[in-house]
């Protein structure tokens, strides 16, 4: 026979673990998108700043020297940047994932065992 109580819930865990799971997907997404705008802020006031002092410049040589530094300060600002936020979207999918982990792990179990 059909278990009713049961199904109700195995239904309600479903929906409270893809909730949770959800809830962590937000959370990551905006601190996401909070760091990009702040990193994007950063990299357009940093870049106004070099073409002032760009504009300020006497000759070719100083020129050179000044936009060689700042190319290589915004490469090295932008890396860093990206790995930031590479590992900030590791860190999402582990929360995201992290209710389903119990399921999952109970669900293995009684496979293998049916399977014995």
């Amino acid at each position: 026979m059909f278990n009713f109580e049961d199904a109700n819930k195995k239904s309600k865990e479903t929906i409270d673990t893809a909730l949770k799971s959800y809830a962590s997907m937000t959370k990551g997404f905006q601190a996401i998108a909070t760091e990009a705008a702040d990193y994007s802020k950063k990299a357009f006031e940093e870049s106004v700043s070099h073409f002032e002092k760009l504009t300020s410049v006497k000759s070719v040589e100083a020129a050179f020297e000044l936009q060689t530094n700042y190319l290589k300060s915004a490469y090295e600002s932008y890396v860093a940047e990206a790995q930031k936020l590479g590992e900030m979207y590791a860190d999402l999918a582990k929360d995201a994932y992290k209710p389903y982990e119990a399921p999952v792990a109970k669900a293995t179990a009684a496979v293998k065992a049916a399977a014995a």
